[in-house]
Formats: structure tokens, C-alpha cells, sequence
């Protein structure tokens, strides 16, 4: 006499399952990539803080900042976003010194105004 072990072994072999469909374990590898593809894209998203620029009505955006001929300014208002590379000729302008920022060790940046010549 057979124990029930052995009976309900026999009727459902575990192998029949991969004798039906042999792609059956392809498309479970699919759907592991799948996940692990969209969880690898919210981690990006999350790390380099990119929700707001899906979220933010107006926005801007400087990409490379102190590389010259890299830089990047990109802005974003309502559905519309603009790149624009900086060149020396957008950098350049004529202007008046305001005063001089000085960073303290604590940390915290002090800004003294420069005297107004009279």
C-alpha cells in the first residue's frame, strides 16, 4: 500500500509543469526584469530628486555648473521645457559690483555691501 505522499507526488510531478510550456520560466524571468527595471527608475528618480520636475509648475535648473562650454540651463514652465546652452557671450554683461560674500567656518555665507561712490 502506497502512503499519501507518494500518491499526490505521483499524480502532479513537479516537472509536468515545464512539460507543458517550456517558456513558462522565460516569461517569469520577463516579469522579475520588468519590476526590477521600474523600482531601479524610482530609486533615480528619488536619489537625484527629479520629482519635481514632473510636479513643479515653473522651474530651472542648472546642469554642470562651473564647466565652461557644458553648461546647461534648463527651464521648465507649465508643459514647456527649454535647454539652453551657456556660452560666454549669455555669461557677459555690463554691471556694478554689489558688495562681497564671505563664508564663514561655521558655514554660514556673510554679504557686506561695497560703500556707494557719491
Amino acid at each position: 500500500m502506497r502512503s499519501p505522499r507518494e500518491k499526490r507526488r505521483n499524480r502532479h510531478p513537479a516537472s509536468a509543469i515545464h512539460q507543458e510550456d517550456p517558456m513558462s520560466a522565460a516569461a517569469n524571468l520577463f516579469d522579475v526584469a520588468m519590476v526590477f527595471a521600474v523600482g531601479l527608475m524610482v530609486a533615480m528618480v528619488s536619489a537625484y530628486h527629479l520629482h519635481e520636475l514632473f510636479t513643479a509648475d515653473e522651474l530651472t535648473m542648472i546642469k554642470n555648473p562651473n564647466q565652461p562650454g557644458k553648461m546647461e540651463i534648463i527651464t521648465k514652465k507649465g508643459k514647456e521645457i527649454k535647454v539652453q546652452k551657456l556660452t560666454k557671450e549669455m555669461a557677459q554683461g555690463q554691471g556694478t559690483r554689489l558688495g562681497t560674500a564671505y563664508r564663514l567656518k561655521t558655514g554660514k555665507v556673510v554679504y557686506i555691501p561695497e560703500e556707494e561712490e557719491r
